[in-house]
């Protein structure tokens, strides 16, 4: 089987380093060309990159040369995997789409977009389907498709199997890691012996991308799943793994026995069609009463597991304690497995 080429923007960042590894060992996709900032532009990767990620840097991108953003240094590639900061991604990855590159990006813009699909694969692979509508309606060459908020990716995790229950309300407290904020997001005395209780922009996009992914594709359009949500989003000084204190309220009461049941024997497409990246068991449901940890939990499965803990019903609601690897499940991991679902079913 010949295998898809692909190039990545925003190679040398923290986000980008997880894809450059995790893409070194993959059956059917190859890391053929990478790009970054102007300045690294010619440099082979090895020179260009500051390597953190924490595993040897694989031989097959050590000489691979640092190419620009533009069309014309990846019109011949199979798709365009994109971990460029917000700031940068809007531009570039437009461009792109419209001189006919397919693009699967991390980045914010035109995550709320209705005519952009915003993917987290277990959850709504079928959302997909837009892509015919953005291509009809748009007139683009190319597709975009949109990775979420790492946060959301996790959180959303363990919404999807509930949705029959119809929740009422969601009051969320999230423990964040400072690998969310970017390689060079927090200094050292920020964040040592530290909690930071705000995140700009997370307390919005987590229910509002989360609405939107766990809504119905009625015809060419979603129905976003309509919620109440209070969320406050906190940045504590652990390196990687996103924890979330989740309180549930739904229309009707829910045993905490039957949630777990529904949690742990959760799966999808991904799952159902042997995807290389997907999880086997995408939801883990843990019964220690001091589980789920980072420490302990975060890299289940090569990360693209969600652990969920301590599930109770409480005051009227249900209350469990959510953990997801925020670089690999909420970035690396789910932009890969959104291209091999994109595969599978023959959008590329």
């Amino acid at each position: 089987m010949d295998k898809l080429r692909v190039s990545l923007l925003g190679a040398t960042g923290i986000v980008g380093q997880k894809m450059v590894r995790l893409l070194s060992s993959h059956p059917f996709i190859e890391l053929t060309k990478v790009s970054a900032s102007p300045s690294k532009i010619g440099k082979r990767y090895i020179e260009a990159v500051k390597w953190i990620e924490g595993y040897e840097m694989p031989d097959t991108v050590k000489d691979l040369r640092i190419v620009s953003t533009e069309p014309e240094d990846h019109k011949d590639v199979d798709v365009v995997l994109s971990a460029l900061p917000n700031e940068l991604a809007e531009g570039i990855e437009l461009k792109m789409v419209r001189e006919g590159i397919t693009v699967i990006s991390n980045a914010s813009p035109f995550r709320m977009d209705p005519e952009v699909p915003l993917i987290n694969p277990e959850v709504n692979w079928e959302h997909l389907r837009l892509l015919e509508t953005q291509r009809q309606k748009r007139g683009w060459k190319g597709l975009l498709v949109k990775n979420p908020n790492c946060t959301a990716a996790i959180m959303s995790m363990p919404l999807k199997p509930l949705l029959k229950y119809h929740l009422d309300n969601m009051i969320l407290t999230t423990l964040q890691s400072v690998s969310g904020a970017g390689y060079n997001g927090l200094g050292f005395m920020s964040i040592t012996n530290n909690i930071i209780p705000f995140i700009k922009g997370e307390e919005e996009k987590i229910p509002k991308e989360s609405g939107k992914m766990l809504g119905t594709l009625i015809g060419d359009s979603i129905k976003n799943v309509e919620f109440r949500a209070a969320v406050t989003s906190t940045r504590v000084p652990v390196k990687v793994g996103h924890t979330g204190v989740m309180y549930l309220f739904f229309n009707s009461p829910v045993d905490a026995e039957e949630v777990k049941r529904e949690l742990s024997s959760f799966k999808s497409l991904p799952q159902e069609r042997n995807l290389p990246t997907a999880p086997k068991t995408p939801i883990r449901v843990l019964e220690g009463e001091d589980r789920p940890q980072p420490e302990l939990d975060v890299r289940a499965e090569g990360g693209m597991a969600i652990s969920v803990g301590r599930i109770r019903n409480e005051n009227g609601g249900l209350r469990m304690v959510v953990l997801g690897d925020n670089l690999v499940r909420g970035a690396a991991g789910i932009t890969i497995l959104t291209l091999e679902v994109m595969k599978e079913l023959g959008y590329i």
